[in-house]
């Protein structure tokens, strides 16, 4: 009976070693990365495809080691527009911010991720901050979404497009 309790210490013990080498070796690997996701589109798959493309890349390189900024302008703000905001808001085809793409974006944002919204696009479409986007603060608004993506890569920010 105790070589079988060892036997499962042992292999327990060497999973929880593998795991941190793992670990190392991705921090190793891939150092400290700055990352701008850039969604102008507002196709419900794809979108949850980046959203699982971004929590992949922080599985890759660990949360501690990525500042990662996702920048949505047009028709990507469909990702956090609210479905009860669809009707009244007639350029938008797609109201993405149901149940599953909301707890998809909260667990993002609780491993560091910022999502920033471009003005132009709330004041020309007329998007209330407050009421039709999920989970948006003021701060979280910025004066343009490609002048953000371009700023973000002149300071250094890799750009994906996904």
């Amino acid at each position: 009976m105790n070589t079988l309790k060892t036997k499962i210490l042992s292999a327990f013990l060497m999973g929880v070693c593998l795991m941190m080498v793992t670990a190392t070796y991705a921090g190793d690997r891939y150092g400290k990365q700055k990352v701008v996701y850039h969604i102008n589109y507002d196709n419900p798959k794809k979108q949850a495809g980046a959203l699982r493309n971004i929590q992949n890349h922080i599985n890759a390189v660990g949360a501690e080691n990525l500042d990662l900024k996702v920048v949505l302008h047009g028709n990507g703000l469909a990702l956090l527009l609210e479905p009860d905001s669809l009707a009244k808001l007639k350029k938008f085809k797609h109201a993405n911010a149901d149940d599953s793409m909301t707890a998809k974006i909260d667990n993002l944002k609780s491993q560091g991720v910022d999502f920033n919204v471009c003005a132009n696009t709330v004041r020309g479409r007329k998007v209330d901050v407050d009421t039709d986007l999920y989970n948006v603060d003021k701060s979280d608004i910025v004066p343009s979404g490609v002048a953000e993506v371009a700023h973000l890569q002149a300071n250094g920010y890799a750009y994906v497009k996904p």
